[in-house]
């Protein structure tokens, strides 16, 4: 064998123990993180309130560039009367977009909501869509969105990716923090498919408390710790 073709094996073998390192420590990493979050978060609180499938997808779709705690203080005043695409059908987008005032962009969310109300009482019988492609046609809704209800509205499998879990993928060196696409694909492959419903909202409340934006930057919470224990520099993320 010649001396290219030997540097070029050599390479090559080094470059596959490399990836198998860290598919390696990716693994040990999630049953660290699994570990800490399943004993801090034993029963994971839902963040939006609702009432049912349909106010769980307006809800979420209200979430977006607003905080859940306001999107839940507009909302306890809503449900309680208009739980139904037919009521907001009725209701129209100006009266809709008087009862959503106080979050933000509420004018092009009311124009969604009532969009895709009517789009539900025509095509679905009122009903919520159970795929990923319909939920992802209906006025407002992104991939995001479509897996929020898909996971905590219909129990399938699937793992939103917000800011939070954007942040704290790059922190826990889960993911390169390129896209939300991309941090979405990486830990699937990383955690087992039967955690995912349970872990991604874990993760959002260990970011909100824990492993915050302005706090811990990599190096002080205790899911950074215990995975980087010998980190010193200030982790910086890219948002989603």
């Amino acid at each position: 064998m010649d001396n290219g073709k030997k540097t070029r094996t050599l390479f090559n073998e080094r470059s596959f123990k490399f990836q198998i390192n860290i598919k390696v420590n990716n693994k040990e990493k999630s049953k660290i993180i699994l570990r800490i979050l399943n004993k801090i978060y034993p029963k994971v609180p839902i963040p939006l309130n609702y009432k049912n499938t349909f106010t769980l997808l307006v809800s979420v779709l209200l979430s977006a560039q607003c905080t859940d705690v306001n999107v839940n203080n507009v909302t306890k005043n809503i449900y309680s009367k208009y739980n139904q695409p037919q009521h907001f059908v009725k209701l129209g987008r100006r009266k809709i977009e008087k009862l959503i005032n106080k979050i933000g962009i509420f004018r092009v969310k009311a124009k969604s909501i009532y969009y895709l109300s009517k789009i539900l009482v025509n095509s679905y019988n009122s009903k919520v869509p159970k795929t990923y492609e319909e939920l992802e046609k209906l006025p407002g809704v992104g991939h995001k969105t479509a897996s929020v209800v898909m996971s905590q509205g219909f129990g399938f499998p699937a793992f939103p990716v917000d800011t939070h879990i954007h942040r704290l993928a790059q922190r826990w060196g889960l993911s390169n923090g390129k896209n939300v696409i991309q941090t979405e694909k990486d830990l699937k492959y990383i955690f087992p498919k039967k955690h995912w419903n349970k872990l991604h909202l874990q993760i959002i409340w260990y970011g909100r408390e824990y492993c915050k934006a302005r706090e811990c930057y990599g190096i002080t919470c205790k899911i950074c710790k215990s995975c980087y224990p010998n980190r010193k520099k200030v982790i910086k993320t890219k948002k989603a």
